[in-house]
């Protein structure tokens, strides 16, 4: 074998991995990076904010998981809302709104919800104060 078939052989061997490369690359699954990653940098103070008043007010809100409820006890009365995250699939997401101006305590059914580990963001207002929290929960 020469020289000048050795240098082709090797360039068409690093074409057909850079080639593959791509190929591996657009099949990847999309659900890699946040897609919200620039807007939660813009609110990155506001967010912090909020969740260093809930350390100011000692209101931090008491997550309990037991069977298939989950409840959520407050300090005071609350309104807002309370998104569940699933970190290994953004599908399963799910936001929703409470109001707790009857009580102080919230139970959310979680049956429909998949096994495993969430992360609870509760975003609310009380006592015209804006709070945020957030903690990681498992159900089993």
């Amino acid at each position: 074998m020469n020289w000048g078939k050795g240098i082709i052989g090797g360039m068409v061997l690093f074409m057909l991995f850079i080639l593959s490369m791509c190929i591996y690359m657009f099949m990847a699954p999309e659900d890699g990076y946040d897609h919200q990653y620039y807007e939660k940098g813009l609110n990155f103070d506001k967010d912090f904010k909020k969740e260093k008043q809930v350390q100011t007010d000692h209101a931090s809100p008491v997550i309990t998981v037991s069977g298939k409820m989950i409840n959520v006890l407050f300090n005071k009365p609350a309104a807002g809302t309370i998104k569940f995250v699933r970190p290994s699939n953004e599908a399963l997401d799910n936001e929703i709104k409470l109001d707790s101006t009857a009580g102080k305590n919230i139970a959310i059914p979680a049956g429909s919800m998949a096994v495993g580990r969430w992360q609870i963001v509760i975003n609310w207002e009380s006592s015209h104060k804006a709070y945020l929290y957030q903690q990681k929960i498992d159900i089993k």
